[in-house]
């Protein structure tokens, strides 16, 4: 696990964001693991990215707090954060990967309504952030891969988001390429 320092506070800050419910910033802690996780490839960085991504858009719906199964979900989310926090302080990263994605096995726990939305949301996020490390300059088959989805639905996400026409992933020409190619030879 890269940035084990970070991912600590990032659990923290998200575990004291649902506790005070003020769910605004979570989203925004999933995104200071994705760099990381671009650059690495660091699967433990992406997992926390989608699952801390997918907990922000989950608990910011307050129609879900009304429906069976919501203070249960609640309630196995908060004890994961605490328990995986321990973990990594302890420096215990397997016991970490075991305990962190109890979370997303507490949706086994929900039935009706609520299961299906939430499998959607975490669904939906693992897709917008693979579009995210696809925006870093990762390739769209490697980014498919690392997050476990299929390439049709991240290049139709990366398609509607314009991610695929950021500077940084539009390819250059051949006769440029050549170009440059000739001025390293001379």
């Amino acid at each position: 696990m890269k940035e084990c320092d970070n991912i600590i506070q990032i659990l923290k800050e998200t575990e004291i964001a649902i506790q005070n419910e003020n769910f605004t910033p979570i989203k925004k802690l999933s995104d200071q693991t994705l760099h990381c996780a671009s650059a690495t490839g660091d699967p433990d960085n992406i997992a926390i990215a989608v699952i801390i991504y997918s907990l922000g858009k989950i608990f910011e719906r307050s129609d879900y707090r009304s429906l069976q199964g919501w203070a249960s979900f609640k309630k196995i989310t908060v004890t994961a954060l605490k328990t995986s926090i321990n973990d990594l302080e302890n420096n215990n990263i397997e016991k970490f990967r075991k305990d962190f994605f109890l979370i997303k096995k507490a949706i086994n726990k929900i039935s009706g309504k609520l299961k299906t939305y939430i499998q959607d949301v975490f669904k939906q996020a693992e897709i917008n952030k693979a579009s995210r490390i696809y925006e870093h300059g990762i390739s769209l088959g490697k980014t498919a891969k690392m997050l476990g989805v299929s390439q049709y639905d991240l290049q139709q996400y990366a398609g509607q988001t314009g991610i695929s026409e950021v500077e940084l992933n539009q390819t250059i020409d051949v006769k440029m390429r050549t170009k440059w190619l000739e001025k390293l030879f001379e």
